[in-house]
């Protein structure tokens, strides 16, 4: 799956599609996470309302391998999760990039150093 250029990216595989009044930003998983993930069983999620800081842990994504936090790559408000991974978590190995969204924020803070398309794949070809 080819990485999707309009997408910002974090060093710890979350992507960041923010709305055009740049308020709002979608988070989910990268291709590349999942598929180091393997087959995603399920997934803890946020309530709306909640908040959290650039950086801290709002949630899980376990898999067949391992039990990976999701991290906040901006600051926010969760205005929305995708209640569909409740019964359906392998949407995130299936479309992470569309079906397989995690949460929406309302964003409070500073998202400038989220790396571009280029960039994050530089950090892959790195390794973790």
């Amino acid at each position: 799956m080819s990485l999707p250029q309009d997408l910002k990216y974090t060093k710890s595989h979350e992507w960041v599609r923010t709305d055009e009044n740049g308020d709002t930003a979608t988070i989910g998983i990268t291709d590349h996470a999942q598929d180091e993930l393997g087959d995603v069983v399920f997934v803890e999620l946020p309530s709306v309302g909640d908040t959290f800081d650039k950086g801290e842990t709002f949630g899980t994504v376990e898999s067949v391998k391992a039990v990976s936090d999701l991290y906040a790559p901006i600051a926010g408000e969760v205005v929305e999760v995708n209640s569909a991974l409740e019964d359906s978590p392998e949407k995130i190995n299936e479309d992470p990039y569309g079906e397989g969204w995690i949460l929406k924020l309302k964003t409070s803070g500073d998202s400038g150093d989220l790396l571009s398309a280029a960039d994050y794949e530089k950090v892959m070809e790195e390794g973790d």
